[in-house]
C-alpha cells in the first residue's frame, strides 16, 4: 500500500539524489553544497524497495569517513549491497546528533527479508565493518 507520506518520502529522495549527482565522485569531507552524497548499483538485477524498506547505519569518525565510503560506494556499484547507499557530507546538518560522526546508510529492499539482509551485512563485515558501527533499522526514512 502507497500512502501519501511514502509517496512524499520517494519524491524527497529522487530530488536528494538528484542534487548530489554532481558530487558522486567527490570525498564527503569536500562537499559542502549538499547533505548527502549518492552511490547507486552499476551491475546485476536487486528487487525495487517495498514499503518495508531498511537499511544499515554506520557511523563513522568524520577523519575516517573518506575511506570508508570509498570502499562502500566501490561495492554498491558492484551489486555487493542493495540498490543504493549514502554518505553524510562536510556540509553541517542541523539533524547530525554529533558533529564528530558521519553515517553512511547502505539500503535494502526490505528489511523483512532476512536472507538479503544478512547478505549485506556480511559484504560489509568483509569490507571490515564490524557490528560495532551498525544498527539495523527497521523502516527507510530517510
Amino acid at each position: 500500500m502507497v500512502t501519501r507520506k511514502n509517496h512524499s518520502h520517494k519524491l524527497i529522495k529522487a530530488r536528494q539524489r538528484k542534487i548530489s549527482l554532481p558530487y558522486s565522485d567527490a570525498k564527503p569531507s569536500e562537499v559542502t553544497e549538499v547533505y548527502w552524497i549518492y552511490s547507486i548499483r552499476k551491475k546485476g538485477e536487486y528487487p525495487k524497495p517495498t514499503v518495508r524498506s531498511g537499511k544499515w547505519l554506520i557511523f563513522v569518525d568524520k577523519k575516517d569517513a573518506d575511506e570508508v565510503w570509498a570502499k562502500i560506494t566501490k561495492a554498491t556499484e558492484e551489486g555487493k549491497f542493495g540498490d543504493s547507499s549514502k554518505v553524510a557530507t562536510a556540509k553541517p546538518n542541523p539533524n547530525a546528533t554529533n558533529p564528530d560522526t558521519k553515517v553512511i546508510c547502505v539500503y535494502t529492499y526490505d528489511w523483512a527479508d532476512e536472507k538479503d539482509v544478512k547478505r549485506v551485512r556480511e559484504e560489509l563485515r568483509r569490507l571490515g565493518i564490524t557490528l560495532r558501527v551498525l544498527r539495523r533499522w527497521a523502516l527507510n526514512l530517510s
